[in-house]
């Protein structure tokens, strides 16, 4: 077949073949690419199908074109909804540390002062490395253990909030 019939060819069984593709992956770009796979592959076996079935063979091999990319770890991969948004946010370091040279600790630690309730004190300096129950403690406006209670309900709270309960 001449580069000219075949691009006649393609021409009569193009949409055909992007429709075949399409509905099977849903995907607007990878129907493109697998309608170009399906007439590269239909290219290099024309000689082998006769004239009168081009059709149920380009619809075959696109049906097999697109059933392999959709078995395919490529098709597979999970992607996130705003998974671009997690680009912009640094590499390195946790999520806490991040905000802590955002913010910086005196700013986040003058925010906490201001809490009325002691217990709610306490989960903010959880996630913070540095301080641990000492640093709870001298904190604290009130005794060693009303800071170990508020600490272990908060805590508590934390457990069962996590587990859905």
């Amino acid at each position: 077949m001449t580069n000219e019939s075949f691009s006649q060819f393609v021409g009569q069984y193009e949409k055909l073949v992007f429709t075949v593709c399409f509905q099977m992956v849903r995907d607007y770009q990878e129907a493109q690419n697998l309608s170009q796979e399906t007439f590269l592959s239909a290219f290099r076996n024309i000689d082998r199908c006769p004239p009168e079935h081009y059709k149920p063979w380009l619809c075959r091999i696109a049906t097999n074109k697109a059933k392999d990319h959709l078995k395919s770890a490529y098709a597979r991969r999970v992607s996130a909804p705003g998974e671009e948004a997690m680009d912009a946010l640094p590499a390195q370091g946790s999520p806490e540390e991040w905000l802590l040279a955002e913010e910086g600790e005196t700013r986040i630690q003058e925010r906490i002062r201001r809490c009325r309730n002691p217990i709610t004190k306490s989960p903010s300096f959880i996630f913070s490395k540095k301080s641990r129950l000492k640093r709870l403690q001298n904190f604290s406006t009130g005794p060693k253990n009303r800071t170990n209670t508020a600490l272990s309900r908060q805590t508590n709270f934390a457990r069962t909030a996590g587990k859905g309960a």
